[in-house]
C-alpha cells in the first residue's frame, strides 16, 4: 500500500472467543457453549481492520511473531488491505493470544499471555518520521505497553505534531498507578483522546464523567471524548460540554472491541473532516453495531 492516510500504533493479536459462559465453566470438566471461534484482536488491529474495511488506507505499526498466529494476522492484514511493514515481524517474538469468555449479558473476562506480543511494543519498533501522506496518527492504546511510558509517548506524539499530524489516542486502565500529572506532558500533544468512563475516572481519581473530562482537558488535550457504553459518550472541547446519546434499540451480545469500534467510527468521520459531535455520533453508531455480534469486528460482515 502506498500513501497511507492514517497510522495506527499498537497491538495485534489473536482472540479465541467462547459464548456464552459463566462461573460453571470452572466447576465442571466439560462445558458447552453456543459458539467458539478464533479471530484477530487487540485495539490497534481492530481499529485498523474497521478503517480498512471502510476503504481507508491504513498503516499498522505493531509487533507480530513469526509463528502460526502471526501468519494468521499477516493473512488477515493482506486480505483487509492493511499495510504492515516487514520490520514489524519478529522471529524471536511469540504472537499474543487472548481467550475471551463472554457471558450471556455480553460482559467479558480475558485470559492473556503477558509474554506475548500484546505488551511488547517499544518506541524503536515504530517507524518515525511518519509517512507524509498520513493525516492522523492514532496510538491505541496508552498504558498497554510497559516499555512505552509517559516520556516515550512524548517522543511519539511530539514527532507527529512536528509533522503536522492530528494526534489521537485511546486508553486502557492505568497499570502502575500513573497520575494525571504523570501524563500531562504527553496529553498536551493529543488532539483527540478516547478513554472510557472507568479509565478516565480512575486516572483522574474523580467520581463523575464530567469531572474526569474537566481534569483531562486541563492538561491541554484538545478534545476529550469519554466512552460510556449504553449512555453514549461525553465530549469536552474548548467550546463544548455535552453528552451524545447512544444508539437506541441495541441488543447487546458481546462488548468485545466496542470501544475500538467507537474509535474507528470517530476516526473515519474525522478523516472526512467532520466536527467532533458528528464524529462522536459515528463512534456511537459503530460501537452499537459491534456489541450486537460476537467478536470485535464480526459486525463488518453485515456492513454499515
Amino acid at each position: 500500500m502506498q500513501n497511507p492516510e492514517i497510522v495506527i500504533i499498537g497491538a495485534a493479536i489473536i482472540d479465541v472467543l467462547a459464548y456464552p459462559v459463566n462461573v460453571k465453566v470452572f466447576e465442571t470438566g466439560s462445558y458447552s457453549t453456543e459458539d467458539i471461534h478464533m479471530t484477530t484482536g487487540a485495539d490497534a488491529l481492530n481499529e485498523a481492520t474497521i478503517l480498512a474495511k471502510k476503504g481507508r488506507r491504513v498503516q499498522l505499526e505493531t509487533v507480530i511473531g513469526q509463528d502460526d498466529a502471526g501468519k494468521f494476522i499477516q493473512a488477515h492484514c493482506d486480505d483487509a488491505g492493511i499495510m504492515v511493514r516487514d520490520a514489524c515481524i519478529k522471529k524471536d517474538e511469540k504472537t499474543g493470544m487472548n481467550i475471551v469468555l463472554v457471558e450471556q449479558d455480553g460482559t467479558r473476562s480475558f485470559l492473556t499471555n503477558p509474554h506475548g506480543t500484546l505488551r511488547s511494543l517499544k518506541v524503536e519498533h515504530i517507524q518515525m518520521p511518519f509517512p507524509e501522506s498520513a493525516k492522523i496518527v492514532c496510538f491505541a492504546s496508552i498504558f498497554v505497553f510497559p516499555k512505552i511510558g509517559p516520556d516515550k509517548l512524548v517522543q511519539i506524539f511530539s514527532q507527529a505534531k512536528m509533522q503536522g499530524k492530528i494526534v489521537c489516542a485511546d486508553m486502557t486502565k492505568r497499570k502502575k498507578g500513573e497520575t494525571l500529572e504523570d501524563m500531562a506532558e504527553a496529553f498536551s500533544y493529543i488532539d483527540y483522546l478516547f478513554p472510557n468512563d472507568e479509565e478516565a475516572m480512575l486516572l483522574t481519581e474523580t467520581e463523575s464523567v464530567e469531572e474526569a473530562a474537566e481534569c483531562i482537558k486541563s492538561t491541554g488535550v484538545g478534545n476529550v471524548i469519554i466512552k460510556c457504553g449504553k449512555r453514549g459518550c461525553y465530549i469536552r472541547t474548548d467550546v463544548e460540554k455535552c453528552w451524545i446519546a447512544a444508539e437506541e434499540n441495541v441488543n447487546c451480545i458481546d462488548t468485545t472491541g466496542a470501544g475500538d469500534s467507537f474509535a474507528a467510527g470517530f476516526l473515519n468521520a474525522l478523516l472526512d473532516g467532520k466536527g467532533v459531535k458528528r464524529c462522536a455520533k459515528e463512534g456511537n453508531r459503530y460501537g452499537a453495531e459491534a456489541v450486537q455480534h460476537i467478536g470485535a469486528t464480526a459486525w463488518l460482515n453485515g456492513g454499515l
